[in-house]
């Protein structure tokens, strides 16, 4: 530490390193700074849920179709099939979603629009989403 008229210089070893797309600051022993916070999307983890709920529901025959379901739980058709396809998703997205390590960027209203059925085909969606909104660049799905 320098200290000088009305400055005061303190030298702090740390080094910055990526970690997954993240970066995380490394102290002077190797260990990481701090642990970094999860982001759990209540919203988004209740869809989950609520999906998985429904497919096992008509999985089972409790319902025969999606239309007598949707009735049954007083929600539009439309709504239910947008959520439904939620249990669609790569199980390492799912993962992701209820760990909190999902970007900023998939919500449930991101999620409720059309994506690729292929796991492979969503993993390449979301990497390109998080690429592109760090970059300001709208992504169209086909």
């Amino acid at each position: 530490m320098r200290i000088t008229a009305n400055t005061v210089t303190l030298h702090v070893p740390f080094s910055i390193r990526k970690y997954g797309g993240h970066k995380q600051v490394i102290t002077p022993n190797g260990e990481p700074a701090a642990i970094e916070k999860t982001r759990v999307d209540s919203t988004l983890v209740k869809a989950l849920a609520r999906a998985f709920r429904w497919k096992k529901m008509l999985e089972s025959g409790q319902f025969t179709t999606i239309t007598e379901l949707a009735k049954h739980e007083n929600l539009a058709l439309t709504y239910m099939t947008r959520v439904l396809r939620l249990t669609l998703l790569a199980p390492e997205i799912v993962e992701m979603i209820l760990d909190g390590r999902q970007s900023p960027e998939m919500s449930l209203a991101a999620l409720l629009e059309p994506f690729p059925v292929a796991w492979e085909g969503q993993r390449n969606v979301l990497v390109l989403a998080h690429r592109n909104s760090k970059n300001n660049i709208e992504v169209e799905y086909p």
